[in-house]
């Protein structure tokens, strides 16, 4: 429950931030309902007010006895008789101020206030200019103005004229307090604010467990990465939620998991290989040394003088010394091959060049019987040496695994649509299934090739020519089986 209210916790910042939202929405609301009630009660209210003004007298000037000027100056007086019942006809208006304006100079007569009613606000004179310049129609949206009168109370002032709207007479002021009315606005919006906040616990009550429902996969995936190392990474996240942005940050996580795992298999298989190639290098060169270095201790014990032990002592020493150099131009070649192919491209026909090599071919297939079974104008851009190289040293290893009386060797060469496909097939004793994954591995060397009776070389030479076939983007395959004998294809681009 800690993670829940840590700050930096995602739950706590999504939650947090959607009710702030969820917040302000609500105070957008609550203001903008407050400011739309008001006004919308203030023009209801001003509209009954003019409406229930429209059942007064007409001509307030003569139930007040007075001439068309309120001043009294023309004969009439404010304290006439008839303005003491006018002001009794007032009183049907509960909390209501009723005032009465003249034209000229804007004389104000209180009506209601007088008789212990309510004051009437007496607006400034500039104000009551703007309302006697204001053009009066008897349909149109009442016009309300708000003021407050000497005891500070607010009201909501509407205006008819005395007389026919065109006689510029004088104006009725008639005024509510406005205190009832902010008293209903105030009364919704306690009721939406508190209607407001048991929406919001409750939206919190609701929003909490479909929050962690809905982040439920995000945290399968933390979960899954924390249980992810160096060690241990067939870990896969789990996908298929029901997010599809989870379950596409899943796919592309487990993707990567799968390339590191990759890497990491390559990375033990390449240190594992490197060891092997290592130790594999190490023996074959101490062979040859070993050698050397025993035929020199027997010639530093007085062999020298012996002519024909020098003669055998010294040729041995070179045998071992050719096949030390053979080893490491092998190694060499195998370097360049791994680091920047160096070939040598150019237009070559395959079968001009097998059929150049067959005297060669020949001499070394000695006693056995040698087919050649060649298609013409098999022809692409290759190295011709680097080629040669691959079909000597497969060649070689059909000659090194067949009988010398009843081997067979055929070299056949066809094409597709695409390929120039070099085979070389014998029948010799084959090769057993486990040994063909291994067959171009660098210095690897099955049981039969360890006990062959023709001495073979350190186990590169398969590797070299499977270099030199991805090299001219090709490939270097084998199918054998147990006493059935062996094909090597080398299929190079047309």
């Amino acid at each position: 429950m800690k993670k829940w209210f840590s700050p930096t916790s995602l739950r706590f910042q999504l939650l947090a931030r959607s009710l702030l939202i969820l917040a302000v929405l609500l105070l957008i609301i609550g203001g903008s309902q407050y400011v739309l009630m008001k006004n919308f009660l203030y023009q209801n209210e001003a509209e009954s007010m003019f409406s229930g003004s429209r059942g007064l007298p007409k001509d307030g000037f003569e139930l007040l006895g007075l001439s068309s000027d309120p001043t009294g100056k023309d004969g009439g007086h404010p304290s006439n008789p008839a303005s003491e019942r006018y002001r009794g006809a007032m009183l049907f208006f509960e909390q209501t101020s009723v005032a009465i304006v003249g034209a000229s100079n804007h004389p104000f007569i209180d009506l209601s206030g007088t008789n212990k009613g309510a004051l009437s606000p007496q607006l400034t004179s500039d104000e009551y200019k703007n309302v006697f310049a204001r053009p009066f129609h008897l349909n149109e949206k009442a016009h309300y103005v708000l003021s407050k009168d000497a005891t500070g109370s607010e009201q909501i002032l509407v205006f008819r004229p005395l007389g026919s709207p065109d006689s510029k007479r004088g104006m009725m002021q008639i005024g509510k307090p406005t205190a009832p009315l902010k008293a209903i606005v105030m009364q919704q919006l306690y009721i939406f604010i508190a209607l407001s906040a048991v929406a919001l616990i409750g939206g919190l009550a609701l929003y909490i467990p479909i929050l962690r429902r809905t982040l439920n996969p995000l945290q399968n995936m933390v979960e899954a990465v924390e249980r992810t190392d160096a060690g241990n990474l067939d870990e896969r996240f789990p996908h298929g939620q029901g997010q599809e942005e989870m379950d596409r940050l899943a796919l592309s996580f487990n993707r990567m998991l799968g390339r590191l795992e990759s890497s990491f298999i390559s990375e033990r298989e390449a240190k594992e290989q490197m060891r092997q190639f290592i130790a594999d290098a190490s023996h074959e060169l101490r062979t040859p040394l070993t050698s050397i270095h025993g035929f020199l201790e027997v010639l530093l014990r007085g062999a020298a003088s012996n002519k024909d032990q020098l003669h055998i002592a010294l040729n041995s020493m070179h045998g071992e010394s050719v096949r030390m150099k053979k080893l490491v131009e092998d190694l060499l070649m195998l370097a360049k091959l791994d680091r920047a192919p160096d070939l040598q491209r150019k237009h070559t026909d395959l079968g001009d060049l097998v059929e150049e090599m067959q005297p060669h071919l020949r001499m070394l297939a000695d006693a056995r019987t040698l087919f050649f079974k060649l298609e013409e104008d098999v022809v692409g851009y290759y190295d011709p040496d680097r080629i040669k190289q691959v079909i000597l040293n497969v060649f070689h290893n059909a000659v090194q695994h067949t009988e010398p009386e009843q081997g067979i060797i055929t070299v056949a060469l066809l094409k597709n649509d695409s390929s120039a496909l070099l085979s070389i097939q014998d029948n010799g004793p084959g090769i057993a299934q486990e040994h063909l994954p291994h067959l171009f591995d660098r210095f690897y060397r099955s049981e039969s090739s360890r006990t062959r009776t023709h001495k073979g070389g350190a186990g590169l030479g398969l590797s070299i020519s499977k270099a030199i076939a991805e090299a001219h983007h090709g490939d270097l395959k084998v199918k054998s089986k147990q006493d059935g004998g062996s094909t090597f294809t080398l299929e190079l681009p047309l």
